[in-house]
């Protein structure tokens, strides 16, 4: 049986700030959360009103709901104050019950070429147990697997399943399975809060149990870990701790239930070394692909799952309960689909993978085997 862990980045539709490699973009993505943030709130002070109209001048919402990056959605009620000369406005919501609506990233298609491409890879690795990391929903999942692979001579996958997560940017964390491996129990962690109250995943760290032909029972745990995207400041170590150690309980939880095969994958969106992520690679008895004899990481050395490759940017993982850690036949990353760089390439590519808008991803497959 084979498993494998791919970050897509979105099968049809992204935000068009993750698209932008400006730091202006980059920023946008953690306006609008605060902003969402500041919306929540029961009274808006005069601190907040001036904190809104900061963010909505920097994002280009402030004269129209439509800006560069952001939309302002406004369902009920009235918000802003927007006169006809040009300025002077006003917050003239007082709350959160004073109307409805909100900020979100705007969205733009993704490069065709791109879509058939990340149907390549997937076609290529033939995984039979897939987790798919940044799909839109189930239906953009179940589409992808039965028009994009068909398209590219690969098999469409028996099932597929997403459970919509906490991210409201339409990141989210799905799995896929061949026939004969079908999904049976699901738990979400969605709702899963800290001390205070706030949600401990930024996606959901799901639990699938899959049967296999044999009939074994493989649970797997496909994760997202709080994003770098625009900084790396101590909130986000703080998340990303946060969520390592809670994803450690839940597989702790299988073990003591009698549960042996289980599988952590997907992108932790950092490398093994950092402190944030511990708790699953030091503080468990999991066991990271990577170190397995058999590990291959094709024509380029470097052992990174994330744009050029390097050691230095392993964030996406493998990571296998001792019992199945032991039945590993072969494992590695597939490159294929990723952007080689424009001068010296360091791994093949796909004939149609021309440009770096063509990739299927900036992340590479994952994936090992198992008797």
């Amino acid at each position: 049986m084979k498993i494998a862990s791919f970050n897509v980045e979105n099968l049809f539709d992204r935000a068009k700030a993750f698209n932008d490699d400006t730091a202006a973009a980059k920023k946008v993505v953690k306006l609008e959360a605060e902003l969402n943030t500041i919306f929540e709130q029961p009274v808006y002070s005069a601190a907040d009103k001036d904190r809104i109209l900061s963010i909505m001048k920097e994002t280009g919402i402030l004269k129209s709901d439509n800006g560069p990056y952001l939309l302002l959605r406004k369902i009920r009620g009235k918000l802003i104050n927007r006169p006809k000369s040009g300025t002077g406005y006003t917050i003239d919501a007082d709350g959160r019950g004073d109307w409805v609506g909100w900020a979100e990233l705007k969205t733009a298609h993704v490069n065709a070429r791109a879509v058939m491409n990340t149907g390549r890879v997937l076609r290529d690795v033939n995984a039979d147990i897939l987790a798919v990391v940044e799909a839109e929903h189930r239906v953009a999942l179940k589409q992808f697997s039965d028009y994009v692979l068909d398209q590219v001579g690969g098999t469409p996958y028996e099932h597929v399943m997403l459970i919509d997560g906490n991210d409201d940017r339409g990141i989210d964390v799905g799995l896929m399975t061949r026939k004969g491996y079908p999904i049976g129990l699901m738990r979400s962690h969605i709702h899963d809060v800290n001390g205070e109250g706030k949600a401990v995943f930024s996606r959901d760290c799901p639990e699938y149990c899959v049967h296999t032909p044999d009939g074994e029972k493989i649970w797997v745990l496909p994760n997202h870990f709080k994003s770098k995207f625009g900084g790396n400041d101590p909130v986000s170590q703080a998340k990303r701790t946060l969520q390592a150690e809670r994803t450690a309980e839940i597989y702790n939880g299988l073990l003591s239930e009698g549960n042996q095969n289980i599988v952590v994958l997907g992108d932790l969106n950092d490398t093994p070394e950092s402190a944030p992520i511990q708790a699953l690679l030091t503080s468990t008895d999991l066991r990271d692909i990577s170190e397995h004899p058999s590990f291959n990481t094709g024509s380029y050395p470097g052992k990174g799952t994330y744009d050029a490759g390097r050691d230095n940017q392993k964030i996406d993982y493998l990571l296998l309960s001792p019992a199945l850690f032991n039945r590993v036949t072969a494992g590695g990353i597939f490159r294929k689909g990723a952007w080689p760089g424009a001068r010296a390439r360091r791994w093949d590519v796909y004939p149609e993978l021309e440009k770096e808008i063509h990739a299927a991803s900036d992340h590479h497959l994952i994936w090992c085997e198992i008797i």
